[in-house]
């Protein structure tokens, strides 16, 4: 079977999402994720992601690089450290990043995560 690239130009059907009650901080925020590719070990992910405004509490195990296409969000951190990005703007979440992530403005983004090997 050939190894073909992965586009994100043709969408799927998304999955729908919002943050799990006890995360979420402000808003009624609905997500929908498009997930272009998995590798065969489920360690790394690449897609889309859109949201309307709300607050959430974030505590990330994997790597997310990710580029904003559209809208704003801040990402604050639990030491008070405070990011905002708005469409063109590209960043990583370490693993280990805990701290609240914010859509002020309905958003989308393209990631890719990397979930690192058990220690």
């Amino acid at each position: 079977m050939p190894i073909r690239l992965v586009t994100f130009d043709v969408l799927p059907e998304p999955e729908g999402s919002q943050p799990a009650a006890d995360r979420l901080l402000s808003g009624d925020p609905r997500q929908r994720i498009w997930n272009l590719y998995a590798d065969a070990g489920g360690r790394f992910f690449a897609g889309r992601w859109a949201s309307t405004t709300g607050a959430w509490r974030v505590r990330y195990t994997e790597h997310e690089f990710c580029h904003v296409l559209s809208g704003r969000m801040r990402i604050v951190s639990r030491d008070g450290a405070e990011w905002t990005f708005g469409a063109g703007d590209s960043f990583v979440v370490p693993a280990g990043f805990e701290g609240t992530w914010e859509v002020l403005e309905a958003a989308v983004k393209l990631y890719a995560i990397f979930e690192p090997g058990a220690a």
